[in-house]
């Protein structure tokens, strides 16, 4: 990898090498190495709670994958695009369900077990084994959504290419994420987290852990196992005082709480009227 990141990262400093064969054929083969699922554009550390490393060099063959691209016209059945990328293809030999019409753009990676009703997953992400990506969800450019994940209908996942510097929006294996909920900025959902229907998270949205007697604030970031819905907190402007929006955790999931159990019934258990 060490070579063709070299390629790479002088191609990002000087755009006129893309017009040699070895830095086209590096920046084809780290997608390649992207659709296969043999690299990432960022990978959980090597112990348990380790922090996430993000290879910006892998966001820059990503983004410099576009000018070497050439537009052209592709037919599935009566529908007809036009655009400089390719689909994912060989589901069947990959274990991946796609549900009409889906897409998943070549660069993607989908684990074996994934499912994908009539949905959207952009170049460089990676979803893990068993995820469900369910109606009208977006999973955006380059974003890591972990191993048993539930995606409901709408969710929006982020994308992140630019600044390179920036992390993907990161969701951790077994997190449930309610219906039309918003995932941006590089926000970091911890594993077998629950958030409730509708809530927002960016970078620095303010999220308040209330179950203690007094509140504890995290900015983008949503611990492992918390059960979070959304909220809003009183803020003066020069009209008058308005509430602005946060996010709030209102618990734990129980560890006697199944896995597969509902977002429903995770709210529920906290008293969240669903």
């Amino acid at each position: 990898m060490s070579e063709l990141q070299t390629l790479i990262e002088a191609a990002w400093n000087d755009r006129s090498l893309l017009q040699q064969p070895a830095t086209t054929e590096a920046i084809q083969h780290v997608i390649e190495e992207l659709d296969k699922g043999r690299l990432r554009v960022a990978q959980p550390g090597a112990t348990e709670g380790a922090d996430w490393q993000v290879n910006d060099w892998v966001k820059k063959a990503v983004i410099l994958y576009f000018p070497i691209r050439q537009m052209a016209t592709i037919e599935v059945g009566p529908f007809e695009f036009r655009d400089k990328m390719k689909l994912k293809s060989n589901y069947e030999q990959q274990g991946v369900r796609v549900v009409p019409p889906a897409v998943a753009r070549y660069g993607a990676y989908l684990a074996p077990g994934v499912i994908m009703m009539p949905s959207y997953v952009n170049i460089g992400a990676w979803v893990g084994e068993g995820t469900m990506v369910d109606t009208w969800a977006t999973v955006g450019s380059c974003a890591q959504i972990g191993a048993g994940v539930h995606l409901s209908g709408g969710v929006g996942i982020g994308g992140v290419l630019e600044p390179v510097q920036a992390a993907p929006v990161i969701v951790e294996d077994g997190a449930f994420v309610g219906s039309r909920s918003i995932l941006v900025e590089g926000c970091f959902v911890g594993k077998e987290a629950v958030i409730g229907a509708g809530v927002t998270i960016t970078g620095s949205t303010r999220i308040i852990d209330v179950t203690g007697p007094e509140p504890k604030e995290y900015r983008g970031y949503v611990p492992a196992r918390s059960v979070v819905i959304p909220g809003s907190l009183p803020k003066q402007f020069p009209a008058g005082e308005y509430h602005v929006p946060c996010a709030l955790i209102i618990g734990q999931r129980k560890p006697s709480t199944d896995l597969k159990t509902s977002l429903n019934d995770a709210l529920r258990e906290h008293n969240v009227a669903v």
